[in-house]
């Protein structure tokens, strides 16, 4: 899954590139930076980062490792949250792309972010979560690289706190216990009439063909597709060469939410890969409201299933 939020403490993840929040001077502070410091071993880092000298705000500079289960750590420095207008935002988002401009240059596969000048810094954490995303998301539809921000609070961000509520508010009002129209447990649609002709009728075309039908209908480049999915390049693949493709349920969701495809459209391409939306699951309550509202940022959307303890779109 090429971008994912976890709820963990940013040491214990192991990725090809750690990104440290750092002080601008070679020294460590509290917080992350002192975390990861002790963790790739005080001394050694310390050491290696003096070689390099005071970063710039926005800017970032990469060591070794050490101890850490990484290849390297990417230190940059964020900035102090005054009142907005003194183009924090801009820095901060600037953070993001020197990592990740420095992990691309380094051919790392995966990278993981801490929320950057969230903590002691004092960046309100809803403008911090947007700027994060905003950029993770431009670079990823140009480029491959798993992508994992670290939140180690629960309640670290609030992208929309009304829509967080709007989307649990939709979940409660509409979720049941069973739903009687399910015909297995895979969530097929069981609005079949009972006549052999109109069994056949729901394979007129295999889930590969109906998507690459959707594909060209939107006018979009495959690889819009897949970025805009959260899904590999080489998984969408294996979708689009195969008639016997068979997805899950969530890269479905997820594809249609990148195809922009209304819930009609979404409801004929679960069909395709045998699943049906159910009002007794909470996931898919969730996908029906972003759907219907049209609410088509993947990132954004992962965020909000996240809040809501939902498993994330894109995932395998």
């Amino acid at each position: 899954m090429p971008f994912t939020v976890i709820r963990n403490d940013i040491i214990k993840v192991s990725a090809d590139a750690i990104v440290n929040t750092a002080n601008p001077k070679p020294v460590y502070g509290p917080g992350t930076d002192q975390a990861i410091y002790m963790a790739a071993g005080a001394d050694a880092l310390l050491a290696e980062r003096k070689k390099i000298g005071e970063i710039a705000v926005g800017s970032a500079a990469v060591t070794g490792a050490f101890a850490l289960d990484a290849k390297y750590i990417i230190h940059t420095v964020g900035p102090v949250w005054q009142d907005g207008k003194h183009h924090e935002t801009e820095q901060l988002r600037s953070c993001y792309r020197e990592c990740l401009k420095i992990a691309k240059a380094l051919s790392c596969k995966s990278i993981v972010f801490p929320l950057i000048s969230s903590g002691r810094y004092g960046f309100p954490k809803d403008l911090a979560i947007t700027a994060a995303t905003s950029e993770i998301y431009a670079f990823l539809m140009d480029n491959d690289m798993d992508i994992i921000l670290s939140v180690f609070d629960s309640q670290a961000y609030g992208l929309s706190t009304r829509l967080f509520q709007d989307v649990r508010q939709y979940i409660d009002d509409n979720y049941v216990s069973e739903k009687t129209n399910q015909f297995d447990r895979r969530g097929t649609v069981s609005n079949w009439d009972g006549s052999l002709e109109g069994w056949l009728k729901k394979t007129e075309s295999t889930f590969s063909e109906y998507l690459m039908e959707l594909i060209i209908e939107k006018d979009m480049k495959n690889s819009d597709v897949y970025h805009g999915a959260n899904i590999t390049r080489q998984h969408f693949s294996k979708l689009i060469s195969s008639k016997s493709s068979h997805p899950t349920k969530n890269t479905v969701c997820a594809l249609a939410v990148s195809l922009h495809l209304d819930i009609g459209q979404t409801k004929k391409l679960l069909s395709k890969a045998g699943y049906s939306l159910s009002s007794s699951s909470r996931f898919d309550l969730a996908v029906e409201y972003m759907i219907t509202h049209q609410m088509y940022n993947i990132v954004d959307d992962n965020l909000i299933l996240y809040e809501n303890d939902l498993e994330m779109l894109g995932t395998l």
